[in-house]
């Protein structure tokens, strides 16, 4: 696919570039642990030029996961690709570092407000020296409303959003996923934001600030299929959607392993029950119908699972792909690291940098005129304070791209 997103681009008669379509943004990078790193290295992935900022101590991160010679697991996997300054801000070198807002088109903190005015890194203050800066700030809960201002880490948000309850075990204790979503989503989201402002830049010439409260962004995430009766006005019940919240949607035992499959539409439960020998069930007036089947979706959800403890993983999966069923293997993290599927287009590569060798994956975003660079050609994570002479390059720059 992505040979052939590529030949589309040269095809088309486009020049290609090999360093992505935010080849020459400057991104300036306050950020430490996850949903800030996550944003950076987004904006890293698509050719942006990130110079990180770190304390003398460096991100926590560097010290997180799985070490290696003092480079953290977590580090390496968000941090690749950007130059490292290491500044006490509470000394001499602050003015430098703010002088580097003057040729950056991006400055990224996730800071609380009075954090970023107290280093002089707020809007306010960035955006007088250079109005053309786009200036991000990721917080917990904003800076208005009742909680602004609220120290806040991804536990708490998936706590606040009611994502946490909604993974709820079967003796009802809520239960944090096993993957900082929060912080991703809310990454992922100011990268986007990012990229509007950036965007609106070309048309208007100037900068802005763009903020984004990682409780709201997970909350209108979560509710996505989650308002249920609540969408309404006056509301017609209470929130929620049966069929993500039933205690059957699961990953189900077969006989030899476990399997993922999605009957979803009339089609799919039409060729399913009829490849087993039960297309009497469709006859059941609780399963007749969409709405009927969402009404009842635990009793059908438990003939499904009886259903699939009758063969193994393996026939299941030939079967559902001959009868064009979605359906997965379920893989461990090992499993993952070696699909044959990730190996054929090349996801996982190896990145040679100063602080060794690392396996990273590229980004998954293919583009036909503007090809990302391949991370076997980046320089992987820095070493802490390794970025100067990005810096003294950054210095002698004039003006934002």
């Amino acid at each position: 696919m992505e040979q052939q997103t590529q030949q589309a681009g040269r095809r088309a008669g486009h020049p290609m570039t090999a360093a992505g379509p935010l080849t020459g943004i400057r991104v300036l990078d306050f950020t430490t642990t996850f949903s800030g790193p996550y944003c950076t290295q987004s904006l890293s992935d698509l050719g942006a030029d990130v110079i990180k900022v770190e304390a003398p101590s460096g991100d926590i991160t560097r010290r997180l996961g799985t070490i290696r010679e003092g480079m953290g697991s977590v580090y390496a996997a968000c941090n690749r690709d950007k130059a490292s300054i290491e500044i006490d801000m509470a000394g001499p070198e602050h003015a430098k570092v703010i002088e580097l807002v003057d040729s950056a088109d991006c400055l990224v903190h996730n800071m609380r407000p009075a954090a970023a005015r107290k280093l002089g890194i707020d809007a306010v203050t960035t955006l007088e020296r250079n109005p053309r800066l786009i200036h991000a700030s990721i917080t917990g809960y904003g800076t208005n409303g009742l909680y602004a201002g609220r120290p806040a880490y991804d536990d708490c948000i998936q706590a606040a959003s009611g994502l946490a309850a909604l993974q709820s075990d079967y003796a009802g204790q809520p239960q944090y996923m096993a993957t900082s979503i929060a912080d991703k989503v809310a990454g992922m989201t100011a990268a986007q934001a990012i990229l509007a402002a950036l965007f609106a830049r070309e048309r208007t010439g100037r900068g802005q600030a763009v903020e984004i409260p990682m409780y709201e962004t997970l909350v209108g995430f979560t509710l996505m299929e989650q308002w249920g009766g609540q969408v309404f006005d006056p509301p017609t019940g209470p929130p929620g959607y049966a069929r993500m919240q039933s205690r059957f949607r699961k990953p189900y035992r077969t006989a030899d392993s476990s399997v993922a499959v999605v009957v979803y539409h009339q089609g799919h439960w039409e060729r399913f029950l009829e490849a087993v020998g039960r297309s009497e069930v469709l006859a059941d007036p609780r399963f007749s119908s969409v709405e009927a089947r969402n009404r009842n979706i635990d009793s059908l959800y438990a003939i499904l699972e009886a259903i699939l403890t009758e063969r193994t993983t393996e026939q299941w999966l030939d079967l559902f792909s001959r009868i064009d069923v979605p359906a997965a293997p379920v893989l461990d993290l090992n499993d993952v690291l070696s699909d044959p599927h990730l190996e054929s287009v090349d996801f996982f590569q190896t990145v040679t940098s100063e602080s060794g060798s690392f396996v990273a994956n590229r980004s998954s975003m293919l583009f036909s005129d503007t090809p990302l660079a391949d991370p076997r050609n980046r320089p992987g994570p820095s070493r802490l304070d390794s970025g100067r002479d990005a810096a003294e390059r950054w210095s002698q720059a004039t003006t934002p791209v």
